[in-house]
């Protein structure tokens, strides 16, 4: 990420020790300097911060995210409007497909997790609300990109550009275009194991009455179950039907 005027580095930091904090699943002083390239005395002053202000907890050597996050976590999801139009009827795709059910939204050029509903067959991934990704990475954020005017989608890429997760992950920006374009036309995207291999996705976008994306749905389910009709009719539906049902409630809510 490129510096921007006006920020204050020292804050920066600190985020990217909290950041490191819950990617680590706690650490000591030691490993976090090794993690984040840091000298342990600036981490360790970085620590004492978020200590002071009650954001992580000590336990012996180690620190970990504190219950501080689940308050500010718990605020952000009260406001999003979006997850009142779209319960129960994220819970009956999870129900009806008995896999994995999402809503992603975009926040600074990023996908976010917001809703998670899992069904009876649902695999275990490290999918979870708050959970950031890359858009390009996932079929629901290749549906949000899809239904975002040309510029913004400039705008995020030339940001984040498009790092790879697997060999099926799209990293070149002219091919990119073209699947958005594909997905754009039919009206859902596919994730052919381009986020994690062995699973696979499809997402339909929610649009607004300027046909805009404000989020997307999507299913999540192992290779082996995702074969033929299932693959290339059967889920395409069950996301489009959720989107447009979750649609007219935002409208009518």
């Amino acid at each position: 990420m490129s510096e921007q005027p006006n920020v204050i580095q020292a804050s920066i930091t600190t985020f990217r020790v909290a950041e490191a904090l819950k990617h680590l699943e706690g650490a000591g002083v030691t490993e976090l300097a090794a993690h984040l390239e840091l000298p342990k005395s600036t981490v360790h002053y970085h620590l004492r911060t978020l200590m002071q202000a009650e954001f992580i907890v000590a336990d012996g050597d180690e620190y970990r995210v504190g219950l501080r996050f689940l308050d500010f976590g718990e605020f952000v999801r009260d406001r999003v409007e979006l997850l009142d139009a779209t319960d129960p009827a994220l819970r009956k795709l999870a129900e009806e497909t008995e896999e994995i059910a999402n809503l992603l939204v975009e926040e600074h050029g990023r996908g976010v997790y917001v809703a998670r509903e899992l069904g009876e067959r649902a695999v275990q991934t490290s999918f979870h609300t708050g959970k950031r990704v890359p858009l390009h990475q996932t079929s629901a954020g290749k549906a949000l990109l899809a239904f975002t005017p040309r510029e913004r989608v400039e705008e995020i890429l030339d940001r984040h550009g498009l790092p790879s997760k697997t060999q099926n992950t799209i990293t070149d920006r002219d091919e990119l275009f073209e699947e958005l374009e594909e997905i754009h036309e039919r009206g859902y995207a596919y994730d052919d194991e381009e986020w994690h291999r062995g699973l696979r996705c499809v997402a339909a976008p929610i649009r607004d009455l300027n046909d805009r994306a404000v989020g997307a749905v999507s299913v999540a389910a192992p290779l082996s179950r995702t074969r033929g009709d299932r693959y290339r009719s059967d889920l395409p539906d069950a996301v489009l039907s959720t989107a447009n049902v979750i649609e007219l409630n935002m409208q009518y809510s």
